[in-house]
Formats: structure tokens, C-alpha cells, sequence
């Protein structure tokens, strides 16, 4: 008995010093097995009913005056315990719906891809179909140009027409005819330029030299002294010589010299191109150079060029011929009492 009491009392310490379940557990289960008696085991087993009893009644004395409160406190973690699992609920989907997006996003991105992929390839075949437009009417345009003698338009568009037959629309089959027409055409161009050029190196220049300058007046004023023989005023002539004199090319009162390169040259083509020689010869050069004809043109020229100056000789001396016969036909006229 005594035994028991100690472990009731040790029961009491316990439960007033912590209010812990488990250490109260834990104390019981102590004080229980500490004890051999079974009538100490049914007393302890009665006080902790008893205890239990004691602890139902409190707690529902305490539901009973704190009902609202408890009720209120039930319905609130209800509340929350529901918009907890809203929340979950919602982000759960959100995560279902970003990956769906994310999933969508790449698929349009690479249909985006694609459609910037035909985008590019339908323009390069819009420019292709444009140039193939373009190139149909060189033949007619180079016509023009060459009739006009505006050579250096006329052999930028066949060369870039060329290029482009030989280059990206060589496989367009349609164009086969074209290609060997314009290919043929550009094969032959270079001759075109050389005999121009030619004409321009001995004849243009030249058709000035004899004749007798015109000034006011009779011309028996220029023949009055019949030893007197017409000087020839070949300082203003347009010689090859002078395609690099610079003086022409200055600007005025610009005693710098410098020389007049063929990038320089320029076509007008609302301008007659023979109407100044030497720019025109410049224009042939640059032509020439384009076709990649200029050692073919240098041997042109070197076979020719013994053959060109007999003519020019030939053509002075005629010309001094016909003058000398003229001027002794208006010394006898002027003999002549009348």
C-alpha cells in the first residue's frame, strides 16, 4: 500500500509538472511496473479512469463554454484546409497548362521556322522569275543600245545577262536558246568594239588633217602668195595620244595634273557617245575590259596598225592632192580679167 501511494504521489508529481502525454505515458508505465502487487496495478488502473474521467468532464465543460469560439475556429480551418486544396488544385493545373504551353510554343516555333523558310525560299524565286523577265527583253534592249552606240550599257547588260544564264538559272531549261544567243552575242562583241575603236584611232582622228581652216573673208585671201602652203591646225585633234593628256580634264584654274582613269568614264545615254572622241575610245577600252577581250584588242591592233596607216597616207595624200588642184583652179580664176 505504501508502494502505492508513493506511486500515486509520484502520479501527481508528474502530472503537475509536465503536461507532456508522453512523459505522463511514460511515468505510469513506470510506476506500473515497478510495483508486484496487482491490487497497487487495479488502484493505479482506477486513478488513471478516474484521471480520464476527471479530463472528459473539464473538456466538455470548456467545449460547452467556448462552443462559439470552437465552432468558429472549426469552420475557419475548414475553410482554410479547403483553400489549401484549391490552391493545390489550381497550381497542379497551372503546371499542366505551362507545359502544354511550352509544349505548343515549340511546335510553333518550328512551323514559324518553316514558314520563314518558305518565306526566304519564295522570294529568292520571285527575284529568280523577275531576273528571268529582265533577261527576255536583253536581246531587244541590246538591239537598241548597240544601234544608239552606247556600247558600254550594251555590254553591261549582256555580261550581267550572261552571268546570270551561266550562274543561278543555268538549270532553268527554258532558257537554253537565249543562253547560246546572248553567249554568242557576247563572243562576238568584242569585234564590234575593235573596228569602232579603229575608226575612231585612224579615221576620226584623222578626217580633219588637210582640210584648210574657214574664215571670213574670199579664200583667195589664203592663197594671195602662190608659195604659201595651207598650215594644217591638228592642235585641237582628238589622237589617242591625248586620252591621257590631262589638261582637259582639270578642273579650271587647277594647274594639278592627274590622270583620267577608265572607272571614271561614264555613258549619258541621252548624249550623241561620238560626239567627243576620246571619251568615246574610253568607253570602247572599258567595254573591252568588261568582255576581258583587251589582249585580243592589243593584237588587233598590232596587226592592223601598218595596214590603218597606209590608208591614212593614202587618204593625205589624196586630200593634198585635191587641195593643191583647187587652189591652182582659184589662181587662174583669179588671173582672169573678170
Amino acid at each position: 500500500k505504501m508502494a502505492a501511494g508513493e506511486a500515486a504521489g509520484r502520479y501527481r508529481s508528474s502530472m503537475g509538472r509536465s503536461k507532456d502525454p508522453s512523459g505522463l505515458l511514460i511515468s505510469v508505465i513506470r510506476t506500473l511496473s515497478t510495483s508486484d502487487d496487482v491490487e497497487d496495478r487495479e488502484t493505479e488502473k482506477g486513478r488513471l479512469e478516474e484521471a480520464y474521467e476527471k479530463c472528459d468532464r473539464d473538456l466538455d465543460e470548456l467545449i460547452v463554454q467556448h462552443y462559439t469560439e470552437l465552432t468558429t475556429a472549426i469552420r475557419t480551418y475548414q475553410s482554410i484546409t479547403e483553400r489549401i486544396t484549391n490552391s493545390r488544385n489550381k497550381i497542379k493545373q497551372v503546371k499542366e497548362n505551362l507545359l502544354s504551353c511550352k509544349m505548343l510554343l515549340h511546335c510553333k516555333r518550328d512551323e514559324l521556322r518553316k514558314l520563314w523558310i518558305e518565306g526566304i525560299e519564295h522570294k529568292h524565286v520571285l527575284n529568280l522569275l523577275d531576273e528571268i523577265e529582265n533577261i527576255k527583253q536583253v536581246p531587244q534592249k541590246l538591239e537598241q543600245c548597240m544601234a544608239s552606240k552606247h556600247y558600254l550599257n550594251a555590254t553591261d547588260m549582256l555580261v550581267s545577262a550572261v552571268d546570270s544564264l551561266e550562274g543561278p538559272l543555268l538549270q532553268v531549261e527554258g532558257l537554253s536558246d537565249l543562253r547560246l544567243e546572248l553567249h554568242s552575242k557576247k563572243m562576238n562583241m568584242h569585234l564590234v568594239l575593235i573596228d569602232e575603236l579603229h575608226r575612231h584611232l585612224y579615221i576620226k582622228s584623222t578626217n580633219r588633217v588637210g582640210q584648210r581652216p574657214k574664215e571670213k573673208g574670199r579664200i583667195s585671201s589664203l592663197v594671195k602668195d602662190a608659195s604659201s602652203v595651207p598650215l594644217m591646225d591638228v592642235t585641237n585633234l582628238s589622237t589617242p595620244r591625248k586620252f591621257l593628256d590631262t589638261s582637259q580634264f582639270g578642273t579650271p584654274g587647277s594647274s594639278s595634273m592627274r590622270e583620267t582613269s577608265l572607272l571614271e568614264i561614264k555613258e549619258d545615254a541621252e548624249l550623241d557617245p561620238e560626239e567627243n572622241s576620246t571619251a568615246f575610245m574610253g568607253i570602247l577600252i572599258k567595254g573591252l575590259a568588261k568582255l576581258k577581250k583587251i589582249p585580243e584588242t592589243v593584237k588587233a591592233i598590232q596587226e592592223r596598225l601598218e595596214k590603218e596607216l597606209k590608208q591614212i597616207v593614202k587618204r593625205s595624200t589624196t586630200q593634198v592632192a585635191d587641195n593643191g588642184y583647187q587652189r591652182g583652179e582659184n589662181l587662174s580664176q583669179e588671173n582672169q580679167p573678170r
